[in-house]
C-alpha cells in the first residue's frame, strides 16, 4: 500500500494489511490486527500461550519478558533482544520472530539449561516472575554465550521478584558466566566443591554449604538453539517499500518505510502520535485513558535509525534505541581520547540506570526528548551539552539547539505539530571541558528520578577560570531547566572555595520549588540541587589537579564524594545442618529438595488462575470503584456504558441475590457500595463484557455523582477526631511507677512506620463458573483462604456453603495480601456469574489491585522508657496507633500481635502497651507477612537504640544486656523455654566478624566526611501460632491408589513458600516411599473443609501434623500386609490391602494443644513456641544524596531441624529482602484527600536485584530441635522479615556519624522507611541549612504520611 492509500480516511477495516510474524517458529498471519492490542494479550488470549505473565502492564516488573528476533536488510544480521510484551503493540511485530518461554523448552520435551538451572538452584518460589527472568537470561545468552556477571545483572534490571530475595537466581545464572562457569556454588570450601567430588558437608560440624550441584546441569549448546525462521529472512529481504496500515476498532496504525512517507503523514495528521517503543504512549493509553485515532510508527525509516560520525560528534537518528545509542557511545569512548568523550560518558552514566534492559531495547532517543518529561534522565545531559536537533516537515528542515527555550512549558517542546524530530547531534567535548551527570531516585535500578542533573564547565586553557558553565536540572521545575542565573554569575571566576559558596547560595535562591509541588520532597530536592553541584565541584577540582592545573587539592576525607557507584559482584554463603549419616535416600526430610513445581514454573507450564483456559461462553468483568474517599452516592448513570461495544450488563448492589453485608471478623463492609463510599477504590459495581478491553473501557463511561464528605486519612487526623475502632487493647505486667522510679534515666520518643504494598507478582484473580443446578458455583481463585472465600461467596449468593466449591492451584505470591481481601473481588465476580449464568473472569490490573486491596498497616508509636546507667531497661510504656482503614478486617489481630511483640527479644520487668485502631477513609489495611510484629518490634528497637545513644554506648552492647534468658516471662506471662537467642547472637557475632567490622567502620568514618558507614546487630523473637486459638487446626486427605500412587490434599495453599513440597516430604517419610509417588493437585473446599488461612507461618506445622496423622493411619492399616510380606514392595502391600477390602483413603486432623489467652486477665498461652534469629548488617550512606549501599548482612536463624534447607533459606532471604523494602525503600504516597498516588512499579519501588547485600550469609542454627512441631522443625515464613531492620539501624548508625560532623549528638528521630530523602535530611549540614522547609500549615501537601 502506498502512502496516499494509507492516508485515506475512508478505508474500511477490511483494507487492513495482513500482519505477518512468527511465534516460537510458527507463522502467524493476523488479518485484523488491532493497534490497541498488546503482544501479551495476543499471546495469552489468541494463542493460548500463558507462560508469559501479566505483572504490571507498564513494563516495570519483567514478568511479561519475551525475546524478539529480527533480520536487518542493511546489515544482513540477526538481532535478538528482550522486550516487555505488555507494552509491545501487536502491530509493531510485522516480520518479527517472537520467542516465549514455551518456545525454548518444556518438562515434557526437554528443559533449556536456562530453565533447568533456575529451577535446580532454587531460584523459583511462587514462579510467577520466573518465565520473565528466564527469557531475560535467554536473550542475553543468544547475544553473548559466555557473559560476565555484570552483563547478567544488567539484563535483570527490568525484572522483579518478590519471593526469592534474588540470590539463588544470580547463583544459578552465575554458572553461565566467565566468573562462575563450572562452579557448583560450594563456595570453594573443603569438601564443598563438585570439582573435588565433595558433598558440601563439613563432617566435624555437620555443616552443609551447598544447596545444588552444578555438575548435574545440562551444558549450554548454542548450536541447538531455535533457528530464526528461514521464511522470515526471505520475507524481510523482499519487503515492499510501501506503507503498512492496520486498522483497529478505534485507531489506525500507519507504518511508513521512507522519510518522505513519514513527513507526508505527519503533515496530514499533525495530531497523530509517533510511536517507536510504545514505552510512553502505551502507559498513556492504559492508565491515562488517552485515545489516539492515528498512530505513526516510523521505526523502519532508514534515516531515523542511522548513526553518523562527524568531526563535531555523533548524529543519532531519532528512532535509534537507547540500547543501540549506548553501544555506539561506548565504542566511541573506547576509541577516542578521554577529553573528547565527556558528554558520551555522562550519557552512558545515565543509561546505566535508565529503566530496564527491556525498555532500553525499544525506547528511542527521539521519544525521550519529545516526551518532554520534567524528570527525564537524558534531557539534562542533552541540554548541558548543547545538543543540536534536526527537525523536518514536508517543506524543509531546521536545526535547533536544546537550551532553556526548548521546553516552553510542562510536556511541551518548540517542535511544531507537523514537524518530526529526525536526529540529534551529540557533540565531542573539549580538552578543558568537564561534564558530570547525576541521578537520584528512590531505588538505584530502573527507577524514575527525584532529581536528575548534568553539569558542564569549560575553562580557559591551562587555568581554573570558568569560560562556560551549564547547570541543567530535571525534577526542579515543570520542565528540564538551566540554572542560567547561577551559571552566568560564575563566568570568569576561579574554581575554588569562594566560587562554591556563591554557587550554592545562588542555587538555593534560583532552584526554588513551590512547597506544594507535585512529587513532594521539596526540601530534599532543593538540597539535592546544591549537593549535586558540590559533587560536581569536587569532581572537577580533582580532574583539574590531574591535568596539572594549579588548584586546591580535594581533601582526602572528601574524595569518596566523587566516587561513581560501581556494583560489586555479590557473594553469598548458606549454611545448614546436613542429614544424619545413614538416613535413607528416599527420606528427603532435611534435604535441599527442589520446589516440586519449579521446573513447570521455569517453562511456563505451571497453571495459575488466569491461565485456566477460556470457557466457550466466558465473559470478563471490570470493577467500578469510587473516586472519593468519603461521600454519599447521589446517582449512577450506566447508560453510556451499556451501549459500549461488547458490554453484556452492569452489576450493582440491587443485583445481589443474597446478603450485601460482608466482612472478615466483623460484618462491617458491603460487597457493593450502595449509598455511601468510605475510601477511594471502594467497589460500587462492575461491567461485564466479552473482553477485558471492552469491560475496562465501559467502566470509564459510567458517571457517578457524589456528595463529598470530609475524609479522615492519616493517623494524626484520626487521633484528633478520636476515630478509633473498639476495643482499645492494653497489655500490662509489673509496676510501671515503681519501674520508672527505679530508673536512672527516662527517655521519651516517637516514630512513624509507613505501610507496605504486598506486590505479589500475580494480582488478585477470580474465575466463577455456575454449575447450572441447585445454585452451585465453582470458584477458581488466587487466595490464601479458600474457606473464607467459600463462605463469603455463599453468603452473597444466598446459598449454603455446600453449593460453592473454591479451588486454588497455586498463587503467584501472597504474603498475607490474599488472606482476606481477595473476597472483595471473588464475591463480585460470583454475583455477575450468577446473574448471567455464564462463566465470568476478572484479573485485576496492578493499579487496581494496589488501589483497592490495602496493605501493611502504617503505625505510629510513642514510648517512654526507663533504664539504668548500665543500659538495662526497667520500665516501658508504649502506645501504638495503626491506620486500619475503612473496615476492621484483621486489624485487631494485627494490633494484638504488635503488642505481643512490643518488647521484641528483651526482658523488661515493668511494661505497658496500648493499641489504638484508627478508623480512616483508606482502603482497609490487612494481613502482611509478620502481621503487626514488624511494626511492634521496630518501635522496640528504636527505643533501645535511643537508650544506647543517650548513654554513649554501642547499641549492640545494650541489646545483648537486655536479651531474654531461659525461663524468663513475657509481658503476657508466657514462660520461655528452649531460648536460642544467645546461640544465635554469638554465632552471628562470630560469622559476621562484628568486632573487626566495628573497628573498620569507625576508621572509615574518621577518614570520610561525605560517606559514612553504619553497623547494627538486631535480634528477633517471633511467636508461632494464630493468636485466634480456633484457627490453629488443619485437615488432610490422603488417597492411595491401587498402582501405589498417592494423592495428597491438605488445607494449606501454595503461594511459593514450598508448602506442598514440604507436605510431600512429610508424607514420603511416613509412608516410606519416594516423593515421585506422591502428588498434590490443588487445594479445594470439597476435599478438606473448614480450613484456616495459609498464614501465621504455621502452615507447615499444622498441615504437616495433619498429613502425618493421615499417613500414620494408613500405615497402620498396611502394617499387617508388610508383616506378612516383609520383602514385598509398596505396590505389593497396597494390592494386598485393596483385595482384602481395606480402606486406602483417610483424613487426618491436628489442633495445636494448650492454646488460649485472655487479654482482660493477661493469662493463658498465646504461642505454641518461638522462632529466634539475629542479623548483623553493614551499610554505607552518601551523606550528600541520602543513597545507601547494603554492604553486608549475616543472618543466623533458628528454624529447628529444617524440613527443607533450600526452601527455608529461600524463605529467610526472601523475607529479609521484603523487610529491606519495608524499612529502607518502599513508600506509599496518598494525597490529602485519600487518593493513592503510587499505583505500580513505576512509582512504588520494591527491592531489585541490585539491592541485595554485597556479602550475604545465611546460617540455619544447628542442633536446635523443636519438640513442638513436625519432625522437630520450626516456622520460617514470617520471623526473618524483621531482621532487615538491622539495615535500618545500620543506616541510623551511619547517620549518627554524619550528624556528629555537625556536632549533633544523642537520640534523633528517623522514621521508616529510611528513604534517601529521610537519610539526607537527617544528615544535617551546611547544605540542608541553606534549604529550610516551609512552615507547616502554610501550604497544601502533595502527599501526606498516613
Amino acid at each position: 500500500m502506498n502512502g496516499t492509500e494509507a492516508e485515506s480516511e475512508t478505508c474500511s477495516r477490511s483494507n487492513s494489511d495482513p500482519l505477518v510474524f512468527f511465534v516460537n517458529g510458527k507463522k502467524i498471519v493476523e488479518q485484523n490486527a488491532d493497534p490497541e492490542m498488546t503482544l501479551l494479550t495476543y499471546l495469552r488470549r489468541k494463542l493460548g500461550l500463558t507462560g508469559t505473565k501479566l505483572g504490571c502492564a507498564e513494563g516495570g516488573c519483567g514478568a511479561c519478558t519475551v525475546m524478539l528476533s529480527q533480520y536487518h536488510k542493511l546489515t544482513g544480521q540477526l538481532q535478538h533482544y528482550a522486550i516487555n510484551a505488555c507494552l509491545a503493540p501487536i502491530c509493531s511485530l510485522h516480520l518479527v520472530a517472537v520467542t516465549t518461554v514455551e518456545g525454548i523448552g518444556s518438562v515434557a520435551r526437554k528443559l533449556h539449561p536456562v530453565q533447568e538451572r533456575i529451577a535446580k538452584a532454587h531460584g523459583s518460589q511462587c514462579g510467577f516472575c520466573t518465565p520473565g527472568i528466564v527469557m531475560s537470561m535467554y536473550a542475553l545468552l543468544r547475544n553473548n554465550v559466555i557473559p560476565k556477571m555484570s552483563d547478567v545483572e544488567e539484563a535483570f534490571q527490568g525484572n522483579l521478584c518478590r519471593c526469592t530475595g534474588y540470590r539463588p537466581i544470580l547463583e544459578a545464572y552465575k554458572t553461565f558466566t566467565v566468573e562462575g562457569a563450572g562452579c557448583c556454588g560450594g563456595k570453594g570450601r573443603q569438601n564443598g566443591c563438585c570439582k573435588n567430588g565433595g558433598n558440601g558437608v563439613e563432617e566435624d560440624t555437620n555443616e552443609s554449604t551447598s544447596l545444588f550441584n552444578a555438575g548435574e546441569f545440562a551444558p549450554l549448546d548454542p548450536t541447538q538453539e531455535v533457528i530464526f525462521p528461514p521464511e522470515l529472512v526471505s520475507l524481510s529481504k523482499s519487503q515492499s517499500s510501501g506503507t503498512l496500515l492496520f486498522r483497529g476498532e478505534r485507531s489506525v496504525w500507519l507504518q511508513p518505510h521512507s522519510l518522505d512517507q513519514f513527513l507526508q503523514m505527519k503533515w496530514k495528521h499533525p495530531e497523530a502520535r509517533v510511536v517507536v517503543g510504545n514505552t510512553e504512549v502505551g502507559i498513556e493509553v492504559k492508565f491515562k485513558n488517552m485515545l489516539y485515532p492515528v498512530i505513526l510508527a516510523p521505526s523502519h525509516v532508514p534515516e531515523l535509525n542511522s548513526v553518523t560520525h562527524s568531526e563535531s560528534g555523533i548524529v543519532f537518528g531519532a528512532a535509534c534505541t537507547l540500547s543501540h545509542m549506548g553501544a555506539v557511545l561506548q565504542q566511541a569512548v573506547d576509541k577516542h581520547p578521554p577529553e573528547h568523550t565527556q558528554v558520551f560518558l555522562a550519557i552512558l552514566e545515565q543509561l546505566r540506570w535508565f529503566a530496564g534492559q527491556q525498555i532500553r531495547n525499544v525506547a528511542c532517543v527521539g521519544g525521550n526528548i519529545m516526551t518532554a518529561s520534567p524528570i527525564s534522565d537524558l534531557n539534562p545531559v542533552f541540554m548541558a551539552a548543547g545538543c543540536q536537533l534536526t527537525l523536518m516537515d514536508k517543506d524543509g528542515s531546521r536545526v535547533v539547539q536544546m537550551d532553556d527555550g526548548f521546553f516552553p512549558s510542562y510536556r511541551k517542546t518548540v517542535v511544531r505539530p507537523q514537524e518530526v524530530l529526525v536526529s540529534i547531534l551529540i557533540p565531542f567535548s573539549q580538552k578543558t571541558q568537564f561534564v558530570s551527570a547525576f541521578k537520584q531516585s528512590p531505588r538505584r535500578e530502573d527507577d524514575i528520578s527525584i532529581v536528575t542533573a548534568c553539569m558542564s564547565v569549560t575553562f580557559s586553557p591551562g587555568t581554573n577560570v570558568v569560560q562556560d558553565l551549564r547547570l541543567s536540572y530535571g525534577g526542579m521545575a515543570a520542565t528540564t531547566i538551566l540554572a542560567t542565573k547561577t551559571a552566568n554569575s560564575l563566568l570568569g571566576r576561579r574554581w575554588e572555595a569562594e566560587l562554591l559558596q556563591e554557587a550554592c547560595s545562588s542555587l538555593a535562591e534560583e532552584m526554588t520549588l513551590d512547597p506544594s509541588a507535585p512529587g513532594g520532597m521539596v526540601t530534599y530536592r532543593r538540597t539535592l540541587a546544591l549537593s549535586l553541584f558540590y559533587k560536581f565541584y569536587l569532581n572537577t577540582l580533582q580532574k583539574l589537579h590531574q591535568q596539572g592545573v594549579s588548584v586546591d587539592e580535594v581533601p582526602s576525607d572528601c574524595l569518596s564524594a566523587t566516587d561513581m557507584f560501581h556494583q560489586p559482584m555479590p557473594s553469598s554463603v548458606q549454611i545448614y545442618q546436613g542429614v544424619p549419616k545413614g538416613q535413607d535416600q528416599d527420606d528427603v526430610v532435611g534435604r535441599p529438595l527442589m520446589h516440586l513445581s519449579a521446573m513447570k514454573q521455569a517453562t511456563g507450564e505451571a497453571v495459575y488462575c488466569d491461565d485456566v483456559p477460556l470457557y466457550e461462553n466466558e465473559l470478563y468483568l471490570a470493577l467500578v470503584t469510587s473516586s472519593k474517599a468519603n461521600a454519599r452516592i447521589l446517582s449512577i448513570d450506566k447508560s453510556a456504558a451499556e451501549s459500549c461495544p461488547g458490554v453484556v450488563c452492569c452489576v450493582f448492589a440491587e443485583d445481589i441475590p443474597g446478603c450485601n453485608v460482608t466482612g472478615v471478623v466483623e460484618y462491617d463492609e458491603t460487597v457493593l457500595a450502595h449509598t455511601h463510599v468510605t475510601c477511594v477504590g471502594h467497589i460500587i459495581g462492575a461491567v461485564v463484557a466479552d473482553t477485558q478491553l471492552h469491560a475496562q473501557r465501559a467502566v470509564k463511561a459510567i458517571k457517578i455523582q457524589y456528595q463529598e464528605l470530609e475524609p479522615i486519612v492519616t493517623i494524626q487526623e484520626a487521633i484528633t477526631a478520636q476515630s478509633f475502632y473498639q476495643p482499645i487493647r492494653t497489655l500490662q505486667r509489673g509496676d510501671l511507677l515503681k519501674g520508672f522510679k527505679q530508673a536512672d534515666h527516662i527517655l521519651e520518643g516517637e516514630m512513624h512506620m509507613g505501610g507496605q504494598e504486598h506486590f505479589y507478582l500475580e494480582t488478585n484473580v477470580t474465575l466463577a463458573v455456575p454449575r447450572g443446578e441447585d445454585g452451585e458455583m465453582e470458584i477458581f481463585a488466587s487466595t490464601q483462604s479458600a474457606t473464607k472465600t467459600q463462605s463469603t461467596v455463599a453468603k452473597v449468593l444466598g446459598v449454603p456453603a455446600n453449593r460453592v466449591v473454591v479451588r486454588v492451584k497455586r498463587m503467584g505470591g501472597g504474603f498475607g495480601g490474599e488472606e482476606s481481601r481477595t473476597t472483595i473481588l471473588s464475591t463480585v465476580v460470583a454475583v455477575a456469574a450468577n446473574k448471567l449464568k455464564r462463566p465470568v473472569r476478572c484479573m485485576l490490573d496492578r493499579d487496581e489491585d494496589m488501589l483497592i486491596t490495602g496493605g501493611r498497616h502504617p503505625f505510629y508509636g510513642k514510648y517512654k522508657v526507663g533504664f539504668l546507667n548500665s543500659g538495662k531497661v526497667v520500665a516501658l510504656d508504649v502506645s501504638y496507633y495503626s491506620n486500619a482503614g475503612n473496615s476492621l478486617d484483621l486489624s485487631l489481630s494485627v494490633m494484638e500481635r504488635a503488642l505481643f511483640h512490643m518488647e521484641n527479644a528483651y526482658s523488661i520487668a515493668n511494661v505497658r502497651g496500648r493499641g489504638f485502631l484508627c478508623r480512616t477513609n483508606l482502603p482497609s489495611n490487612t494481613a502482611f507477612r509478620g502481621f503487626g510484629g514488624p511494626q511492634g518490634m521496630l518501635v522496640a528497637e528504636n527505643w533501645i537504640n535511643d537508650v544506647a545513644l543517650s548513654l554513649g554506648k554501642y547499641s549492640e552492647e545494650v541489646r545483648r544486656l537486655n536479651l531474654y534468658k531461659e525461663g524468663e516471662s513475657t509481658p503476657y506471662n508466657q514462660i520461655l523455654d528452649h531460648v536460642n537467642l544467645d546461640r544465635c547472637w554469638d554465632e552471628c557475632l562470630s560469622r559476621s566478624g562484628y568486632q573487626e567490622r566495628r573497628a573498620a567502620v569507625t576508621l572509615y568514618n574518621r577518614q570520610n566526611r561525605w560517606t559514612k558507614r553504619g553497623l547494627a546487630m538486631v535480634p528477633t523473637k517471633f511467636g508461632i501460632s494464630f493468636t485466634a486459638a480456633f484457627l490453629n487446626q488443619a485437615g488432610a486427605l490422603v488417597h492411595i491408589y491401587t498402582d501405589g500412587s498417592v494423592l495428597l490434599t491438605h488445607g494449606g495453599t501454595e503461594m511459593g513458600q514450598g508448602l506442598h513440597t514440604k507436605m510431600v516430604q512429610v508424607a514420603a517419610r511416613i509412608l516410606g516411599i519416594p516423593c515421585s509417588k506422591i502428588h498434590i493437585s490443588e487445594t479445594s473446599t470439597n476435599t478438606v473443609p473448614n480450613t484456616s488461612p495459609t498464614a501465621a507461618s504455621a502452615s507447615s506445622d499444622l498441615n504437616g501434623a495433619a498429613v502425618q496423622n493421615a499417613c500414620e493411619i494408613l500405615m497402620e492399616r498396611l502394617q499387617p500386609y508388610k508383616t506378612r510380606n516383609p520383602k514385598g514392595s509398596w505396590e505389593d502391600w497396597v494390592h494386598s490391602a485393596y483385595f482384602d477390602r481395606v480402606n486406602l483413603s483417610t483424613t487426618g486432623f491436628y489442633k495445636t494443644p494448650d492454646l488460649g489467652y485472655d487479654f482482660d486477665k493477661n493469662c493463658g498461652r498465646v504461642f505454641h513456641y518461638f522462632s529466634y534469629g539475629v542479623a548483623c548488617s553493614e551499610v554505607e550512606i552518601d551523606c550528600l544524596t541520602g543513597a545507601h549501599k547494603n554492604l553486608s548482612t549475616t543472618i543466623v536463624m533458628d528454624v529447628g531441624h529444617s524440613l527443607n534447607p533450600a526452601i527455608d533459606i529461600g524463605q529467610v532471604e526472601g523475607a529479609f529482602m521484603q523487610g529491606l523494602g519495608l524499612y529502607t525503600l518502599e513508600e506509599l504516597h496518598y494525597s490529602p484527600r485519600g487518593v493513592l498516588l503510587t499505583r505500580g512499579p513505576g512509582s512504588y519501588k520494591i527491592p531489585a536485584f541490585g539491592d541485595i547485600p554485597t556479602e550475604f550469609t545465611v546460617s540455619l542454627l544447628r542442633n536446635a530441635p523443636n519438640d513442638k512441631a513436625i519432625f522437630a522443625s520450626k516456622a520460617v515464613g514470617e520471623p526473618p522479615l524483621f531482621l532487615a531492620s538491622s539495615n535500618f539501624f545500620a543506616i541510623k548508625d551511619a547517620v549518627t556519624a554524619a550528624r556528629a560532623e555537625s556536632d549533633l549528638r544523642g537520640p534523633f528521630r528517623l522514621d521508616s522507611p529510611a528513604s534517601a530523602e529521610r537519610i539526607r535530611n537527617a544528615c544535617s549540614d551546611r547544605f540542608t541549612k541553606m534549604c529550610p522547609p516551609a512552615e507547616p500549615g502554610s501550604f497544601k501537601l502533595w502527599s501526606v504520611r498516613v
